[in-house]
């Protein structure tokens, strides 16, 4: 039997289809260097696609989720549980970091320049008011504001469901437009082959030499932990969430989200392929539409996994000790609290890191450090964040549905 021919050919044809633009992409950057980055603004259409339907796309599947719920306590449930998950999981990537880099020194004969560099100082108060709200109407249609926007589509969809029968017919039409954007993001990934061939080989042409830079010994430590983190917690998880099917229908489903997740560096760019992926996993639709659009600003696992690398990182380089269970108490504390308020798109992970250089009392030549780690490790970060949210959702839909809901869910 050829390979073509063969279940697992049919199962991950398009992740391999994706995979290899991607590396084709990256041959191409390689041999030409910078100019395949003539091909950048075929790599700038898909993104372009993707971040467009991401407003509508939120909007339509939170507010058409819980405008179409029965039962209101249900939804309470969801959130209840989701915010749990999402707290324990984020924890636990950064114990697992905490404990690889106690074994492993990350700063070990690196050598870096200090550079002054102006950072505003965070008013922690002030960054929450405009984490979840905005002050004009307009400003909800910007994927720069997606946390603001998820608040006024769950008070929307809840307002919906609290009218009664005069809202039915409103809720039917968020569940088509709903519909309607899955249509629409099926119709974008036929383009993403091309895209993701476009955008890497412009990527690898202009930031090559950068991306083998002084600080391989971090990234290595970074990469090789994701991979095994991904593979393994991601199994435990989802193993937990709905036993040996669930691990089968998460780990046949996910690679399309992992791909465009590592090619992107966007958990908001990978929302839509997470959100078809999870109805592949016959995750309840009420469940994903909530869990993976919150998930994209609320849930990240692997941007977890990095703040305890820069904290670690920082301590190193300033010759401070990195011991004692009150500084790791901290060091989780903050790395779960900086990866809640980074956003889903690329570079929206400065937020944290200021966070981080804020609380810690650093010098502002730090700065420029853990921004450069945070660039270096974006990938993989960005697909686990994205690839977590998944998972966790099999999780929340076992404590709402019960231990068998993937079997009901199956037969239904």
């Amino acid at each position: 039997m050829s390979f073509f021919k063969s279940k697992f050919y049919k199962a991950y044809r398009f992740p391999l289809i994706l995979l290899l633009s991607i590396i084709l992409g990256s041959i191409i950057g390689v041999i030409y260097g910078e100019d395949a980055t003539i091909l950048k603004p075929f790599g700038d259409i898909f993104l372009n696609l993707m971040y467009t339907v991401v407003v509508p796309l939120v909007f339509f599947s939170i507010s058409s989720s819980i405008a179409n719920m029965v039962n209101m306590k249900r939804l309470g449930k969801i959130l209840k549980y989701m915010f749990i998950v999402f707290f324990i999981t984020s924890a636990i990537a950064a114990v697992v970091m905490l404990v690889v880099l106690k074994l492993i020194d990350p700063v070990a004969g690196t050598k870096i320049v200090l550079e002054n560099t102006d950072v505003e100082k965070l008013s922690l108060l002030d960054q929450i008011v405009k984490a979840i709200t905005v002050n004009d109407f307009s400003d909800l249609l910007s994927r720069n504001h997606m946390l603001p926007l998820i608040v006024f589509s769950i008070l929307f969809g809840a307002s919906v469901s609290l009218i009664g029968k005069e809202g039915k017919f409103l809720g039917n039409i968020l569940d088509s437009c709903s519909k309607v954007m899955m249509i629409l993001i099926n119709m974008i990934m036929y383009y993403a082959p091309i895209g993701l061939f476009a955008y890497f080989a412009n990527l690898i042409g202009e930031f090559g030499p950068e991306l083998l830079g002084s600080y391989a010994r971090s990234m290595i430590i970074y990469y090789v932990v994701a991979i095994v983190y991904f593979f393994v917690l991601n199994y435990l998880y989802t193993y937990f969430a709905a036993k040996k099917e669930g691990v089968k229908l998460f780990f046949k489903n996910i690679f399309a989200p992992f791909i465009t997740a590592v090619s992107t560096q966007s958990s908001l760019a990978t929302l839509p392929t997470n959100l078809d992926a999870a109805e592949k996993m016959n995750i309840p639709k009420d469940i994903k539409d909530v869990v993976l659009p919150i998930g994209t600003t609320m849930h990240m696992e692997g941007s977890s996994l990095g703040a305890i690398l820069k904290i670690v990182f920082l301590f190193g380089i300033f010759n401070k000790p990195f011991t004692g269970f009150d500084t790791y108490l901290s060091a989780i504390l903050i790395a779960v609290g900086s990866a809640v308020v980074m956003s889903g798109i690329p570079g929206g992970g400065l937020i944290g890191e200021i966070f981080i250089v804020s609380l810690y009392d650093f010098p502002l030549s730090a700065f420029p450090i853990i921004a450069t780690i945070g660039w270096l490790i974006d990938p993989p970060a960005t697909a686990l964040n994205a690839t977590g949210d998944s998972s966790s959702a099999m999780i929340v839909a076992r404590f709402v549905e019960g231990k068998n809901w993937l079997k009901r869910k199956s037969k239904s």
